[in-house]
């Protein structure tokens, strides 16, 4: 079988290959074997492969990728909740390959008729934005919750999760051109970063009650965002785009009781059960199903040109996800 590995750390699109790698067999007792469909290139993808993700380089030789789709090719005994044929997300990490032997109850079925390139993207992003607009901060209806690098995956999944929670949006951005869009795709505000970016949004959203920010970027963005925030906000940090740690100054810490905390998708995994995990993607799935959570691709890659798309996926300015396919033919 295909499969993406890296040997050694460096500039991404140079140090990954597709190499073949045996085969895993039959599936035994409570295994299913599943047949990779489509996979994602995410930012964390390729901070991986430079050696810049986590607390610390990953060990070697890795198969990269924390999520993708794919569909049920073959069942042990024992197994009845999922058959052949029925989609499902393969479990990460390590989804850059051509298939899977994994437990049965890693695994369930998606709904029919849905997007394979969206339900793709499902495990990390809208889970994501999902638990960080509902389970770090009390956000309630009317309330509005901001973001920075609004234009990524995250980005695009939380305006429409706050939409639908009745949670308006300020959306933060670098560039001019994504303005627009973003206002189309629903974001209720949506401005350029810059140094008074607290009086622009207090002018955009009046009285308007800010409890949360989220942050993929870190440096002196996180400050930015902070200073935006009603007394005794939060920003929520989820990524360092920036390159740099994460700033925010004791004048909103200690004199207006600003809070800064993590998130880490991969913590939730470890502490959630599986039961819990299985319902959240569900509810997920069926807004991709119904329409609501939607994220734009803008180039899908045979696996075979994976240097191609990895360097796609590093290039600034895209306007969409880069998706790699394990399809034959």
């Amino acid at each position: 079988m295909r499969v993406a590995q890296l040997a050694h750390f460096g500039r991404a699109e140079e140090v990954i290959d597709v190499v073949e790698q045996p085969d895993p067999g039959e599936p035994a007792t409570g295994e299913v074997i599943v047949d990779t469909e489509f996979v994602p290139i995410n930012p964390a993808d390729v901070l991986n492969l430079e050696g810049r993700y986590g607390a610390e380089p990953p060990k070697l030789p890795l198969i990269p990728g924390a999520e993708g789709v794919g569909c049920i090719a073959r069942c042990g005994a024992g197994v009845s909740h999922v058959k052949p044929g029925d989609r499902v997300l393969l479990p990460g990490p390590g989804t850059w390959r051509e298939c899977f032997k994994v437990p049965a109850k890693a695994v369930f079925a998606l709904p029919d008729g849905v997007d394979p390139q969206q339900l793709a993207m499902l495990r990390v992003n809208p889970p994501t934005a999902y638990l960080m607009l509902h389970d770090c901060v009390g956000v309630k209806p009317g309330h509005w919750v901001m973001q920075n690098a609004a234009n990524s995956g995250v980005g695009h999944c939380l305006i429409r999760l706050a939409r639908e929670a009745g949670v308006k949006t300020v959306n933060i951005v670098r560039r001019s051109e994504l303005l627009e869009p973003l206002r189309a795709y629903g974001g209720d505000v949506v401005l350029i970063d810059g140094p008074d970016l607290d009086a622009r949004v207090r002018a955009a959203i009046g009285d308007g009650a800010l409890p949360l920010a989220i942050d993929a970027v870190g440096g002196s963005a996180t400050q930015r965002l902070a200073r935006c925030l009603q007394e005794g906000g939060t920003v929520v940090n989820y990524g360092l785009l920036s390159g740099e740690p994460c700033l925010i100054d004791g004048r909103e810490t200690v004199f207006r009781d600003i809070s800064l905390r993590g998130f880490w998708l991969r913590r939730w995994f470890m502490v959630t059960p599986p039961g819990e995990i299985a319902a959240l993607y569900r509810k997920l799935a069926a807004l991709i199903a119904d329409g609501t959570l939607q994220v734009d691709v803008e180039a899908v890659y045979p696996i075979e040109n994976i240097r191609q798309a990895v360097a796609h996926a590093a290039r600034a300015g895209r306007a969409g996800k880069i998706l790699m396919s394990f399809r034959k033919g």
